[in-house]
């Protein structure tokens, strides 16, 4: 058992990280202190002053542990890294953890290429964004394919190096073709600058070039030039319309600001390039009653500065606690000095006023929302219960699928549905241990069995130690089983609750000769349920969704085989290089078809290496014909 008053006291009056764990071991916090000795005892102090996160925590710390650092912005930098691992319950955590995209430039090569990418590296090519609509980066990439005839081939093309002959694009005056030197540097470069321009918010520079080349064109009697000059001016005032024009600051900046009620929180963060809005985002934060305002940004920052690649030099907010060392962990994440900063008064006020507004109407949205799922969905579970004739609605709903491929890497799923709703955070997978061969039921009885018999030591933990039956993995038991299959599935259930003392209903989900989910079977009896009713709309999502879960954890064990024993065959190719290989080109298709220039651009891949892949693709392209 865990000392807790003598770790208290042995607790040293240093800077550092605290980690709190359950009784399984699992950390469910992760904190840092300027004094470890004064933060740490605050949790098990008087209660009256914690909010209600921070009690229901507390009653769940079995143990704690701590990490020693020289300064409190070591331990800073080291909480950021623990909770990005652990990514424990009751820290702040950004459910939405993305990689926005950018549009990049690749103005280090001699002839430039415009495309979509969510991999922001300090490389020196020109990146724009980050967008948080997908759709606005890909329609903005094809008005500007439209308006400047840029190259988007991946080849390697330098001036003066070795002609080819222009592809397509050339021929439908898509692009200049400097791959056959039919357009200098020079020429090609200030093309590159009105793209530039176009996305720097200097549109009106390039607005002015296009109407004046537009004018000399239609006095010259030149009428289709001019009209094609005219589709790219409307197709420039497109691009404008994306992007709001907000402050007379040319600068990067983010704005960030938060909305709570009684019991959650919606965080809005704006981001600003170049003096325009190029997109927004929102995360709900719920359970955050009692946290001060300052507090909840400061974890936001912590949290989603960790993970996006772009940090601007400026961010804006309302409130915010241990500014100055916040600012030195993002400076020395951007690598150049960024500011954090609470305006008084003017434009940056009003601005973070309408992002609180934003937040505002975002969480009266998502409650009113979660009001009407909650409403629909009861009215669907109490349908279920009738047909099941069930004693209470089945709030819990767990269903379970088996893959293999003629028998090899036989895995297993199980799914959770919550009020009617998919609830990602409790899914589970299986690899199948005992099995050998595809026997389904063998396979399915090894993961009903481990699930549950596990789900009952947890139990018998959870209630020796007082804690909540939330804490575990699997100690929240379902209020019905769905089964995907029939009888056979069904019974070996049944069976496997019987053995370890659990009653829980369970029911199959059939499918008709076409593969469509045509209904229950329960007690041996299949049940008719009308086939655009709610119920059934229900059901076919959970099968839909544990077969889905349970192929794509199948394929990745497939595909991580495959892979694997494929580059492992490649001579001067080892774990290091492999790694660096997928990271690039993310599978073994693309490394089969990149060029030794584009191999060479793998970091730890040298000429040897690139010419050994090569050599070891152009020889298997030979033995197969």
């Amino acid at each position: 058992m865990f000392d807790f008053e003598y770790q208290l006291k042995m607790l040293p009056d240093k800077p550092g990280v605290y980690l709190m764990k359950n009784s399984l071991g699992e950390v469910i916090y992760v904190g840092k202190a300027k004094v470890l000795k004064n933060r740490v005892r605050q949790y098990f102090q008087n209660s009256s002053n914690h909010s209600a996160k921070v009690v229901a925590m507390v009653k769940n710390i079995a143990e704690f542990e701590y990490i020693v650092t020289d300064s409190e912005s070591e331990a800073l930098i080291l909480e950021c890294n623990l909770i990005k691992k652990y990514r424990p319950r009751y820290n702040i955590l950004l459910k939405d953890d993305k990689h926005y995209p950018f549009i990049k430039i690749t103005t280090n090569e001699d002839f430039p290429r415009v495309f979509t990418t969510r991999n922001y590296v300090k490389d020196g090519n020109k990146y724009f964004g980050p967008y948080t609509d997908v759709s606005v980066v890909y329609e903005t990439l094809e008005l500007i394919r439209k308006i400047f005839p840029l190259r988007n081939c991946k080849r390697n093309i330098v001036e003066n190096g070795e002609v080819t002959r222009p592809c397509l694009n050339y021929h439908i005056g898509m692009c200049k073709a400097p791959c056959a030197g039919l357009i200098s540097k020079e020429e090609y470069r200030k093309i590159v600058q009105d793209v530039i321009n176009l996305l720097s918010a200097r549109d009106t520079e390039v607005l002015k070039k296009l109407k004046k080349d537009m004018e000399t064109a239609a006095e010259n009697l030149e009428f289709e030039k001019a009209a094609a000059l005219r589709d790219k001016i409307n197709a420039v005032e497109k691009i404008q319309e994306r992007q709001k024009i907000i402050t007379g600051s040319f600068e990067d900046e983010d704005y960030i600001d938060i909305y709570s009620d009684e019991k959650d929180t919606c965080a809005q963060v704006f981001f600003m390039r170049q003096g325009k809005v190029v997109g927004r985002e929102h995360f709900i934060l719920e359970d955050t009653a009692g946290e001060e305002p300052g507090e909840i940004i400061s974890q936001i920052i912590k949290e989603f500065y960790g993970g996006t690649p772009f940090i601007p030099s400026h961010i804006y907010i309302h409130d915010i606690v241990d500014q100055d060392l916040l600012e030195e962990w993002l400076s020395t994440k951007k690598g150049s000095k960024v500011s954090l900063k609470v305006p008084k008064r003017g434009e940056k006020v009003q601005f973070l006023e309408m992002v609180k507004k934003n937040a505002k109407m975002t969480l009266e949205q998502f409650k009113q929302k979660l009001l009407m799922d909650k409403e629909i969905q009861g009215t669907v579970l109490k349908e279920l219960a009738e047909l099941l004739e069930l004693d209470e609605l089945p709030h819990r709903i767990e269903s379970y699928d088996i893959s293999n491929i003629q028998g090899f890497d036989s895995v297993g799923s199980m799914i959770v549905f919550e009020e009617g709703k998919a609830k990602n955070s409790d899914y589970r997978r299986f690899k199948i241990k005992s099995v050998i061969g595809a026997n389904d039921y063998d396979s399915m009885r090894e993961i009903l069995e481990r699930r549950f018999r596990h789900g009952l030591e947890e139990v018998k933990n959870i209630q020796e130690r007082k804690l909540e039956f939330s804490n575990g993995k699997f100690s929240v038991f379902p209020d019905l089983i769905l089964m995907d299959g029939g009888r056979g599935q069904v019974n070996v259930a049944l069976e496997v609750l019987e053995e370890l003392g659990i009653n829980i209903p369970v029911a199959g989900m059939v499918k008709d000769d076409r593969h469509k989910t045509r209904g229950l079977i329960y007690n041996n009896i299949e049940l008719p349920i009308k086939p655009n009713s709610k119920v059934m709309q229900l059901i076919t999502r959970i099968q839909d969704e544990v077969h889905r879960f349970a192929i794509t954890y199948h394929r990745t064990l497939r595909d991580k085989r495959t892979l694997h024993s494929v580059l492992d065959e490649i001579p001067n190719i080892g774990e290091k290089r492999r790694i660096a290989l997928l990271k690039k080109f993310g599978s073994v298709e693309n490394i089969k078809n990149a060029t030794i220039e584009e191999l060479l651009e793998t970091p730890s891949i040298d000429r040897r290496a690139a010419e050994s892949i090569k050599s070891y693709f152009t020889s298997q392209r030979q033995k197969n014909g």
